[in-house]
């Protein structure tokens, strides 16, 4: 809870005028507990789990050759049926597991030093913490993804989430209660090395869960922002991992593709991506020889 209560005494407090953007968290924040604004992630975690994929699904039931062509592996397809399933045991699993995990971890936050008061952070500031905290994320995730998929991690907790072969939007939080725990250390490390703004904290969970929908979409946009992102894996990238299934042994990172690379686990998918490459070269030069439409035999490719 702020240590004031009206802009005069803030202002009093920092020795300038607040800003539009402080003035509005003061307005908001003054009277809340600190753990009222930290339970807010249970809010907007369900609101990412729920929202967010709905386009992605609403393509994936239309079956429109529109959207057909960007999808990554084409013949796999779920029923609105089995699409529900999933979301409800997603949900099941967020009321039993990720919100009770929300409600007791404050002492932590508190911990680690997550500060609601003002001055809030500048836009760089939060910019640059978010990079750490991706950066440390996706270098402890993916050695922890690589233990899940020995024998023993796989068999006992990896094998749920791997339970969908063609990944859809709503799967990407779908997985054993004790990987949503496990996983949820580093996505805690980042915000513990470099403590921010609880406004910061919130923008991390949830771009990255939204990040998490985006590789679990099994869509391939060339419109894509995150096609800017330097090695930023994507959904074509995350999408191979779950191809493969428990013999993978590419493809680990959650988010950008350096750790592959230089532990050498995205050979497998390189190899496939310039066979395809090769092929695709050598199918729009017999399409056009032959007079058959190239998007076509690469969507017959793509199936394949």
């Amino acid at each position: 809870m702020l240590p004031y209560k009206t802009v005069q005494d803030a202002e009093a407090f920092l020795g300038r005028n607040l800003t539009y953007s402080e003035t509005v968290w003061l307005n908001y924040s003054a009277n809340k507990s600190d753990y009222f604004l930290y339970c807010h992630n249970i809010l907007f975690l369900f609101l990412l789990f729920s929202v967010v994929p709905l386009p992605l699904v609403l393509m994936e039931l239309s079956r429109s050759s529109s959207f057909n062509k960007f999808k990554i592996q084409p013949k796999a397809r779920l029923s609105f049926a089995e699409m529900l399933r999933c979301y409800k045991d997603v949900m099941s699993m967020f009321f039993f597991v990720v919100g009770p995990l929300q409600l007791v971890s404050f002492p932590s936050i508190k911990m680690i030093g997550i500060r609601t008061s003002l001055p809030l952070p500048s836009g760089w500031e939060i910019f640059l913490q978010l990079a750490v905290y991706f950066m440390i994320e996706d270098y402890t995730n993916y050695w922890i993804h690589r233990f899940l998929h020995g024998k023993w991690g796989y068999e006992k907790i990896h094998r749920v989430h791997h339970e969908y072969t063609a990944p859809i939007a709503f799967a990407a939080p779908y997985a054993h209660w004790a990987e949503i725990l496990i996983l949820g250390i580093p996505s805690f490390l980042g915000p513990a090395m470099v403590p921010g703004h609880m406004i910061t904290f919130w923008l991390w969970i949830a771009l990255r869960q939204i990040e998490a929908i985006d590789t679990h979409s099994g869509y391939d946009f060339p419109w894509n922002p995150t096609k800017y992102i330097p090695f930023y894996g994507g959904s074509d990238h995350h999408d191979y991992h779950h191809y493969v299934g428990r013999q993978s042994h590419s493809n680990f990172a959650s988010v950008f593709t350096y750790c592959d690379y230089i532990y050498g686990t995205d050979k497998g998918y390189r190899y496939q991506k310039k066979l395809l490459g090769k092929l695709k070269e050598d199918l729009q030069r017999n399409g056009q020889e032959n007079g058959v439409s190239y998007q076509n035999l690469t969507q017959d490719l793509k199936s394949d």
